[in-house]
C-alpha cells in the first residue's frame, strides 16, 4: 500500500498544526519547514478545511489552526478523506477494464489487505503522532520552538 504525496503533505500539515496549538500558522511557514511548495500545501490545506480538520482566518493575524483537539482526528480517517483513489488495482476501480475482473481472486484479497491497513489506522490519533515523547524530536527536526505548558503555567 503507497499514500499519495497529497496524502503524506496534508498528515504533515496536522502534525505541524498539532505542534503549535498556541498560534495560527501560515502556509509559506509550513512550507518552508518541510521544504515543500507552497501551491501544493495550498490545494491540500484547502481540502483539510472543507473535511473539517483545519480552521482557516484570512487577513492579517490569520493563519491556520487545528479544527479539533488532535486527540479527536482518526489517522484512517484523514487518509480515507484525502486519498483520491483507494483502489489499488484496476478492478479495484470504478474505470475496470480488466479482463479477468470475476474470473480472479486477487480484487477481494487486496481488498481485504487494504481494510485491514484502515483498520490499523483507524486506531490512531494525531495525538498519538504528538505523544509527549516525540514533541520535542519533532519540533527540532521542524526548527520550530514548541512551547511546553508547565512554561506557560508556570509564567
Amino acid at each position: 500500500m503507497r499514500l499519495t504525496q497529497y496524502t503524506d503533505y496534508s498528515l504533515r500539515v496536522l502534525i505541524y498544526l498539532g505542534l503549535r496549538p498556541d498560534r495560527r500558522c501560515t502556509i509559506r511557514e509550513i512550507s518552508e519547514a518541510y521544504g515543500i511548495s507552497r501551491n501544493h500545501l495550498m490545494k491540500v490545506v484547502q481540502q483539510l478545511v472543507a473535511e473539517g480538520y483545519v480552521e482557516s482566518t484570512r487577513g492579517v493575524g490569520g493563519g491556520l489552526m487545528l479544527a479539533h483537539a488532535p486527540g479527536r482526528i482518526v489517522v484512517g480517517d484523514v487518509v480515507r478523506a484525502m486519498e483520491p483513489d483507494m483502489g489499488l488495482v484496476e478492478c479495484m476501480r470504478a474505470n475496470d477494464e480488466c479482463v479477468i475482473t470475476g474470473a480472479c481472486r486477487l480484487q477481494g484479497m487486496l481488498s481485504e489487505a487494504r481494510d485491514a491497513f484502515l483498520v490499523v489506522l483507524d486506531r490512531y490519533t494525531l495525538a498519538d503522532i504528538l505523544e509527549s515523547r516525540m514533541i520535542k524530536r519533532l519540533s527540532e527536526a521542524l526548527g520550530i520552538r514548541v512551547v511546553d505548558p508547565l512554561e506557560v503555567a508556570n509564567g
